[in-house]
């Protein structure tokens, strides 16, 4: 049976994001931004909370962990190894190419260090779910806190080597700001001009951009595309190392 997803906002703009398997009513929320919204929304589901798949230490990502476990004393929390210390109690702690299980669904575990160096994502190959946390973004992704720029491009490759259908839900509700920047660096984008149009609406409706899919990052996502010779131009750096063109595409974006 497929699993069953649940997506709500959190704090400002954070998304909470809860995963059920009917079968064993195993049900995991991926990171903790907020206790509270992530409390209502197992009530609204009548779902117990099982498991917290952490992706990385930043506290609008772990903070509703101790209230969770309050409600919850059992709940198995579950993350990156290389940022253990800085998150507090883990109950796993898991690293490249770890498995995780959720009730009979199985993740593995994908390092992506840039945001934070010990940034992991979940990838449920077999449901085609990608859970990229602050790595990747609609039409954008995080910025380079704690390593290189090139490090978040090889990173965000790792991701983009993924099957095309993959289903990605990310840590935040920034696509339409994102979709804007795209567009300075990508005018010419017949995909990402129709893309905009249609986030813009879905904004006005007061409905989420997400999930995304991988085909569609690939086709509208400037930090995806900085081997493309139009990416490359737009920033004046035609020919270059695509990791340098990422990391000028990043410190636009940063100062956008």
């Amino acid at each position: 049976m497929m699993l069953e997803i649940h997506q709500f906002l959190c704090l400002a703009d954070n998304f909470g994001v809860l995963i059920h398997e009917p079968e064993t009513g195993a049900t995991a929320a991926i990171d903790a931004p907020d206790d509270a919204p992530i409390l209502a929304a197992l009530a609204e589901k009548n779902w117990r909370l099982t498991d917290i798949l952490v992706t990385h230490h930043h506290a609008d990502h772990v903070q509703g962990i101790p209230g969770l476990r309050g409600v919850f004393p059992d709940v198995h929390v579950i993350g990156p190894a290389k940022e253990a210390a800085k998150i507090g109690r883990l109950d796993k702690t898991v690293e490249e190419g770890d498995i995780v299980k959720i009730g009979t669904h199985e993740a593995q575990v994908i390092e992506v260090p840039g945001h934070t160096l010990g940034h992991v994502a979940y990838w449920f190959k077999r449901d085609g779910l990608l859970f990229a946390g602050d790595t990747l973004f609609a039409m954008g992704c995080g910025r380079g806190f704690e390593a290189p720029a090139q490090v978040l491009y090889h990173s965000l490759m790792k991701l983009a080597a993924l099957p095309a259908a993959t289903q990605i839900y990310c840590g935040h509700e920034y696509t339409l700001s994102n979709a804007r920047f795209a567009r300075s660096v990508d005018p010419a984008n017949e995909n990402l001009k129709k893309r905009e149009a249609e986030v813009a609406a879905l904004r006005a409706e007061g409905r989420f951009t997400l999930p995304t899919r991988m085909d569609v990052e690939l086709a509208t996502n400037p930090f995806l595309r900085a081997s493309d010779p139009a990416i490359q131009a737009s920033v004046g750096l035609s020919g270059r190392d695509p990791a340098d063109v990422f990391a000028a595409l990043r410190e636009r974006k940063n100062r956008a």
